[in-house]
């Protein structure tokens, strides 16, 4: 199934069904009187996180949602029908924004979260409504309400606990296949990974959830290559893990340039802790080893850990300080939403 993160949907509510103007006329029945019904309600729009669904790919068959609209009252204090809702179902994850592509109505976080998009307009009042003491055949019923278009953007960004950044061909796809059972196409050119892929990794009796993601260059935050597309899934993250190619000639310039990129694209995404790990090291001998480390580390200014996908050595140091940096994340931000305990004589 092809991978979509992007789609625009055109969406309308239902109008209100007219209120209708009528009046009794029965044989034998002494008293008439107005009895027009009030009009049905139109249906709203409705955006709805769905279990099984990790693309936006049936948004490109199918752009356009629009609700039904209410039914026309009738004679005999008939209300006409409401018009049906219709629900679009998302995969979790999913940011609904305005036609300006900026402005987010809604971020869909979690499974049977469910947002209103356009309400349905009202159905109109029949005579029978207006009907008083000294107005006993009223002749006139109100319109219903006006239905409600609108243009809107769907944004998937993956929900993952860590998220991939490097280079193309860094190694990360061959580090996703080798601590989980997903299978991304590894090659060795640049761009082999051309959407994101997400793995179930078990360390330590526990699972954490990585987003391997296309490889950035510099100058991507401009356009440049297509890693710049994808960055949006990895600002769910609590933790970035930077793979630094080991058979590169200069590690801290591949360094710097992932960096460079973080900054330029705006956000928080900079800001997110790091594990910066020195990935191939099985091509490399002890002295270039530690030669590339104190290197990094110079640049960076923290620790750098020694990792190979292929040979898999240091890869469950790595998944460690990986999922360290994630329990610390949760447990803060559980802290940040408990409300302080109050004082009480």
């Amino acid at each position: 199934m092809k991978f979509l993160d992007l789609a625009k949907v055109y969406i309308r509510s239902g109008s209100g069904g007219g209120g209708c103007v009528s009046f009794r006329r029965e044989k034998y029945i002494e008293y008439g009187g107005p009895n027009g019904g009030d009009g049905g309600r139109g249906g709203d729009v409705i955006a709805e996180v769905v279990e099984g669904l990790n693309t936006l790919i049936d948004f490109r068959y199918q752009q356009h949602f629009f609700a039904k609209n209410g039914q026309a009252g009738m004679g005999s204090q008939r209300t006409g029908a409401d018009g049906d809702d219709i629900i679009l179902r998302v995969p979790i994850g999913t940011e609904i924004l305005d036609e300006d592509q900026e402005t987010v109505i809604a971020d869909l976080t979690e499974y049977g979260q469910r947002v209103l998009l356009a309400k349905g307009g009202n159905g109109g009042f029949g005579n029978l409504h207006f009907k008083s003491a000294t107005n006993q055949a009223p002749r006139r019923a109100n319109p219903g309400q006006e239905c409600v278009d609108r243009t809107l953007w769907l944004r998937l960004k993956l929900i993952a606990d860590a998220g991939l950044l490097g280079l193309p061909n860094a190694g990360k796809s061959t580090f996703l296949a080798a601590c989980s059972n997903a299978r991304p196409k590894i090659a060795d050119y640049p761009f082999t990974t051309l959407h994101p892929n997400l793995g179930v990794v078990g360390i330590d009796n526990a699972e954490i959830v990585i987003a391997d993601i296309p490889g950035l260059i510099a100058g991507a935050h401009e356009g440049k290559g297509i890693g710049d597309r994808f960055l949006g899934h990895v600002e769910r993250c609590s933790v970035l893990l930077h793979l630094i190619d080991g058979t590169s000639e200069n590690v801290v310039e591949d360094y710097q340039t992932i960096i460079n990129e973080l900054e330029a694209y705006g956000g928080h995404l900079a800001d997110k802790p790091r594990v910066t790990a020195l990935n191939k090291i099985d091509t490399l001998d002890d002295e270039e080893r530690a030669k590339k480390k104190a290197a990094l580390e110079a640049a960076s200014g923290g620790s750098v850990m020694l990792m190979s996908g292929v040979s898999q050595e240091g890869l469950k140091e790595v998944l460690r300080a990986v999922r360290a940096e994630i329990v610390q994340d949760k447990v803060a931000e559980k802290q940040a939403t408990e409300e302080p305990e109050t004082w009480q004589p």
